[in-house]
């Protein structure tokens, strides 16, 4: 389980969260657009809250291999009445946004926490805005926008390189005013890392090492192409990511018992289960082997 406190005004549960997307947009790689109409975000928002998400992620610009940016006018009506709803409805909400003015917005609309993919690189002004309002901020590494992002995923040491440039962009937030209380920080998996190299699969088997930065690590595995790329058939044919959601479960369970403090998913029941039986694991390896005086054993 995670040794670092999560960031104040998000769930303490004494496990691995579950993070439930909601993508607000057309050309998403996941789920193709399914939930861009605002009522249809709305009411998945709602059914993958009761199906366990503890916090729901609302996104309205496409960060897939390839996407270019939305304007900022577009992604605030698609982020805003999703955000503002959920919220109401007493949904802990998440706004994906590289964008400090679309934050900014979400904040004001009820989200309790930023996920920028960008880390703040995007935007000059996030780091103000975060330690502005004070939100939780999850900080992800990333090498450039999606267009260009693979042409940046060389490494010598992916894990080394990754764990230093999440530190050095931790300091620049820092130095800007953030709070270290505040940080998430995300490894970025799939992003400027290439899933015909084990740069994925590196990253996830040290993630005690990333978490020697003493922040909460929130991983994102879930439907990515290194994922259909270790499932190819016989042929090297990958597996389609709609039929990777019991491989995320896998990570999923993995990840929790490494120390993750949240993973960010498509299919929240499965994952949900996931991680409260890590958790059950975890209390186990940590509990006395003996049953107490006087009783019995199952």
């Amino acid at each position: 389980m995670s040794s670092t406190i999560p960031p104040p005004g998000l769930p303490n549960l004494g496990r691995c969260l579950v993070m439930g997307v909601v993508n607000v947009t057309p050309d998403s790689f996941s789920d193709g657009g399914r939930w861009f109409d605002t009522s249809r975000a709305i009411d998945h928002g709602l059914e993958i809250a009761a199906a366990g998400a503890d916090i729901v992620d609302v996104g309205g610009e496409s960060t897939r291999p390839g996407a270019q940016r939305v304007s900022l006018e577009e992604e605030l009506r698609r982020v805003e009445p999703v955000v503002a709803e959920l919220s109401r409805q007493g949904v802990v909400v998440s706004v994906d946004t590289m964008r400090a003015e679309v934050a900014d917005h979400a904040v004001e609309a009820g989200a309790r926490l930023v996920n920028d993919v960008s880390g703040g690189l995007a935007d000059p002004a996030m780091a103000r805005l975060v330690a502005k309002t004070g939100t939780p901020y999850v900080l992800m590494h990333w090498r450039g926008h999606s267009h260009a992002m693979y042409n940046r995923a060389h490494y010598d040491d992916v894990v080394t390189e990754v764990r230093d440039e999440l530190r050095k962009r931790m300091d620049s937030m820092i130095e800007a005013g953030v709070e270290p209380e505040q940080l998430v920080l995300d490894p970025g998996l799939g992003f400027a890392k290439r899933a015909d190299m084990s740069h994925n699969w590196q990253l996830l088997a040290h993630l005690p090492e990333l978490a020697t930065l003493g922040r909460p690590l929130l991983v994102g595995a879930s439907r990515k192409r290194f994922l259909g790329r270790a499932l190819a058939d016989a042929n090297g044919q990958p597996r389609d990511f709609a039929e990777c959601d019991d491989a995320t479960v896998a990570v999923t369970t993995l990840a929790a018992e490494r120390g993750a403090w949240c993973v960010r998913v498509h299919d929240v029941r499965a994952n949900a289960d996931a991680v409260r039986i890590a958790a059950e694991w975890h209390r186990a390896a940590v509990a006395p082997t003996s049953a107490p005086a006087g009783q019995d054993s199952p």
